[in-house]
């Protein structure tokens, strides 16, 4: 993402945000309430659309293509929204194979197979194929949607607030998980997250939003070097530093 200027009327969220994210890694998004984490995600997802500047992803302009072109990268990235955002009238295994039914051409024998490995793969027991979203914990809806985001192979993971709504036990577990899936999947992950937990442990490089732009960018060591009033709030407050003796 280049030069990004987001305005909502007359509100100037994103005053030339410069981002750069490799292939492989694990990104996050680190910033305050209103910062734009999430707003910045939405644009590189095409849900929203920046006032100026350039958002390349998997080598395409998503702020200049076609239609046939913006339908052909949807499929190559999968979405883990901060609620979940599972259709409540689906039960699990339905939520999974939504994107293989829509999408493919995979003949329902096979999906199904696709959908009960995706479930094993996330953590949940095959019995949680036949539960709707009102019957599901707080951190089988989170593992659930992930199924789904994974259900089409994905070059990119896009995770909004992924741990969010999830004690601290849960927290850790899903961030592992997120851990595991890359190593053993090769995607790239991006990451939304006010959590310095998954700062500290899971993250490969991320940048921190403040001031309307990017403060800092780099892994937690280069960001912990760099003299700034926002990253002291993060990192050197009282939560940063219990965390930096764990």
């Amino acid at each position: 993402m280049d030069n990004i200027v987001t305005r909502f009327g007359d509100n100037l969220v994103h005053d030339n945000v410069n981002i750069s994210i490799r292939e492989g890694e694990i990104y996050g998004l680190l910033g305050g309430s209103g910062s734009g984490k999430s707003t910045l995600l939405r644009e590189m997802i095409m849900l929203l659309r920046p006032e100026s500047g350039s958002v390349n992803v998997l080598g395409m302009d998503v702020l200049n293509i076609s239609t046939q072109e913006a339908e052909a990268l949807r499929k190559r990235w999968g979405v883990l929204f901060q609620s979940g955002a599972l259709y409540t009238s689906l039960n699990v295994a339905e939520n999974i194979g939504i994107s293989l039914k829509e999408y493919t051409d995979i003949p329902k024998e096979l999906r199904d197979d696709i959908v009960r490995s995706k479930i094993r793969m996330v953590g949940l027991p095959d019995h949680a194929a036949k539960l709707y979203p009102s019957e599901l914990s707080g951190g089988m809806i989170k593992r659930a949607s992930l199924a789904r985001a994974l259900a089409m192979e994905p070059s990119i993971l896009f995770l909004d607030e992924p741990t969010s709504g999830l004690d601290p036990v849960g927290a850790e577990k899903f961030d592992k998980l997120i851990k595991e899936l890359r190593g053993l999947l090769g995607f790239t992950v991006v990451m939304v997250t006010h959590d310095l937990d998954s700062i500290w442990t899971v993250v490969d490089r991320f940048c921190v939003l403040g001031d309307k732009t990017v403060v800092a960018e780099g892994s937690l060591e280069d960001v912990l070097a760099m003299d700034h009033p926002i990253i002291d709030n993060f990192f050197r407050g009282n939560r940063g530093s219990i965390r930096s003796k764990v």
